[in-house]
């Protein structure tokens, strides 16, 4: 049984802990209020905690702000650990530069991860071996559907499958609020425009099908399953001055979904642009 150690126990570091089964789990958080109630997750004291025991595979869930602090206090403790990150903005290179030669997997999932609906995207650091992007495709396979990308592709993700939660959950608050009352026609609508704009950000046919259909039955699931309201998920994604937050800003102010799309898109390149 692989060792999964998690940093950040927030909205995608639950979701992920939750749905690992077959690993033995070990989670750490600087804010221990989060850690009550964590059921069967082995919960740690320190970051040390979480890279020992034997861990195999460390898992990033930190927010990007507190991303570089996380950074400083690991680099000399990482040896041989499969590092992924699911911060967003944060590239391969980046963590490779503070860790050294470390086998890092860039992930992009998003909320239905926690019913098993998510759509993770995947990229490779240079030094990440074949076995080594395989274990992480396979632990996010346990949270809904995987994609391998190339990571010029992961702002673009980020934009269609990371925020689009939100555009599906504002659609659904511009139709009534209601899951049933959405008319064919205007679901056809919505997803042919959502389909454009992942093409636009530079997905194939393909790529974008998956991407598009997989987030918008997942946020419909989501929303069925945990019975919270389309806003409230919304607002759940939506990080202050985020990829998501400029979507929203543009939708709001009478922008297309492509717009909104390539202004997501933009803001993760510019989340992405750090020394």
């Amino acid at each position: 049984m692989h060792k999964i150690g998690i940093i950040g126990y927030g909205n995608m570091g639950q979701a992920i802990a939750h749905r690992l089964n077959e690993y033995q789990v070990f989670v750490f958080d600087k804010d221990k209020s989060k850690l009550t109630g964590a059921g069967h997750i082995h919960t740690v004291a320190s970051l040390e905690e979480v890279l020992a025991n034997d861990t195999e595979v460390l898992v990033l869930a930190v927010k990007p702000q507190d991303f570089s602090e996380i950074i400083e206090q690991i680099k000399h403790k990482v040896k041989e650990h499969l590092v992924i990150s699911v911060a967003a903005g944060i590239t391969t290179e980046y963590i490779e530069n503070k860790l050294g030669k470390a086998r890092v997997v860039r992930v992009m999932p998003n909320l239905p991860a926690k019913i098993g609906k998510a759509m993770s995207c995947l990229c490779a650091g240079k030094f990440v071996d074949e076995p080594g992007l395989h274990l992480a495709e396979k632990i996010f396979k346990q949270l809904g559907q995987t994609m391998i990308i190339k990571e010029n592709l992961m702002s673009a993700a980020t934009a269609i499958s990371g925020s689009g939660p939100a555009y599906v959950c504002r659609f659904i608050e511009n139709n009534g609020n209601e899951l049933t009352g959405i008319s064919r026609g205007k679901e056809e609508i919505f997803l042919e425009e959502f389909l454009k704009a992942a093409e636009s950000c530079g997905f194939n046919k393909k790529q974008a099908e998956l991407l598009v259909i997989s987030t918008y039955q997942g946020t419909v699931e989501f929303l069925r399953q945990s019975g919270i309201s389309a806003a409230e998920l919304r607002m759940q994604v939506t990080s202050k001055a985020g990829t998501t937050e400029a979507a929203l800003n543009v939708l709001s102010s009478g922008g297309s979904l492509l717009k909104a799309v390539k202004a997501a898109a933009l803001r993760a390149e510019e989340l992405s642009k750090r020394e």
